[in-house]
């Protein structure tokens, strides 16, 4: 069945960065689009970046835009989200997803169905 795995997260000051994995097995990883999304206590979950199969095609929420990067690697099969400058309001539990169905590449929680366990991301002042 399909697993994804995120690690990663921790604790930084503002102004640092960090980078996520997310180790994906039990489907065609390189034949579906990927998502970062994340969600804060008491708030929605929000799709944060989006790649492609092949990893050409990326978008970004605006939030995000010039400091985040996602990428993949199709050989190893992992997902990655590099986080620089990162502020307070990033301070979020982070979750890798795809969608096996319809190969949805969009920023909608709703449309993926498989998500990871999530991995905590902490900002401080």
């Amino acid at each position: 069945q399909v697993q994804l795995v995120e690690s990663g997260g921790g604790s930084v000051q503002a102004g640092g960065s960090l980078r996520l994995s997310c180790a994906a097995s039990g489907y065609t990883f390189s034949g579906y689009c990927m998502g970062w999304f994340r969600q804060a206590p008491g708030k929605e979950r929000e799709g944060v970046a989006t790649i492609s199969p092949g990893g050409s095609i990326t978008d970004y929420a605006e939030a995000v835009k010039g400091r985040f990067t996602i990428s993949r690697d199709n050989v190893k099969r992992t997902l990655y989200l590099q986080m620089n400058s990162l502020k307070p309001e990033d301070t979020a539990m982070y979750y890798c997803a795809t969608d096996t169905k319809s190969g949805y590449c969009g920023f909608r929680p709703g449309r993926y169905e498989h998500w990871g366990q999530g991995t905590q991301v902490t900002v401080s002042s």
